[in-house]
C-alpha cells in the first residue's frame, strides 16, 4: 500500500502546485512549507535561513573555509558548540524530518531530496515533475517575475538542485531510475493530478529500486 507520494520537481514546473493538489484529493498531509518550517524549528533559526540553503551547495569559498575551520586545532575544540545554519546542517536535519514524516505516512512530500532519502521505502511512490522551458518561463511570469527574472531562475535553480544531489548522493540529477513516473506538467494541472492519482491505483505493488 502506498502511504507516502514524494514529488521532485523543475523549478516553475508547478511541481509544488501539483502536489498540493494530490494531497488534497487524498486527504493527506502536505510537506512543503511546513517542512522548511519544521527544519527552522529544529534547528532554532528563521525559514529564510533554511530557505536559502535547501538543495542547494554552500558557495565554494565557505565550504574551503570550513573545511579549513574543522582541519584547525581550534576549529575542532569549538565544533561541538557552533550551530551552523548551513547547507550540511540543514540537509541532516532535512532527512530526519523527511523520514519522521514518511513513517507518519499518508503524505506528499515536496523536493528537498525526498524521493533520494526515501529510495528503499517499499510504500513510497516517488513521482518527478518536467515541464518545457518556455512553460516554465511563463509560470514563473504569471507569478509576477519580469520576464529576464523568469529566464534567470529557470536556468539556475535547477542547476543548484543538480549539483546539491550530486554532492549529497552522487547521482546526477534527476537520475530517472529512482522515479515511478515523470510527467510532464504541460498536460495540465489536473491532469497530471489525475494521471498520478490512477498510476498509483493501477499499480497493485509498489517497484522498489531492488528490483529494477
Amino acid at each position: 500500500m502506498i502511504r507516502v507520494i514524494t514529488i521532485e520537481r523543475e523549478y516553475g514546473s508547478g511541481g509544488a502546485d501539483i502536489a498540493k493538489k494530490v494531497a488534497t484529493r487524498l486527504n493527506w498531509k502536505l510537506w512543503d512549507q511546513l517542512l522548511t518550517t519544521e527544519i527552522a524549528r529544529q534547528m532554532e533559526c528563521d525559514c529564510r535561513v533554511v530557505e536559502e540553503h535547501e538543495e542547494k551547495r554552500d558557495p565554494l569559498s565557505y565550504r574551503l573555509f570550513k573545511a579549513f575551520l574543522r582541519g584547525s586545532h581550534e576549529g575542532s575544540q569549538n565544533a561541538p558548540r557552533l550551530k551552523m545554519a548551513d547547507t550540511d546542517c540543514i540537509r541532516e536535519v532535512t532527512e530526519r524530518v523527511v523520514k519522521s514524516a514518511a513513517e507518519s505516512g499518508n503524505c506528499v512530500i515536496v523536493g528537498r531530496g525526498s524521493a533520494y532519502y526515501l529510495h528503499n521505502r517499499p510504500d513510497a511512490f516517488h513521482v518527478f515533475v518536467y515541464a518545457p522551458f518556455s512553460g516554465k518561463v511563463r509560470r514563473l511570469q504569471a507569478a509576477g517575475k519580469t520576464e529576464s527574472e523568469a529566464i534567470h531562475l529557470a536556468e539556475t535553480v535547477d542547476r543548484d538542485r543538480a549539483a546539491f544531489i550530486k554532492q549529497y548522493f552522487g547521482v546526477e540529477w534527476p537520475d530517472r531510475h529512482r522515479f515511478h513516473l515523470m510527467i510532464n506538467s504541460a498536460i495540465g494541472e489536473e491532469a497530471a493530478v489525475d494521471t498520478i492519482l490512477n498510476s498509483i491505483n493501477l499499480s497493485p505493488a509498489p517497484v522498489s529500486l531492488q528490483q529494477l
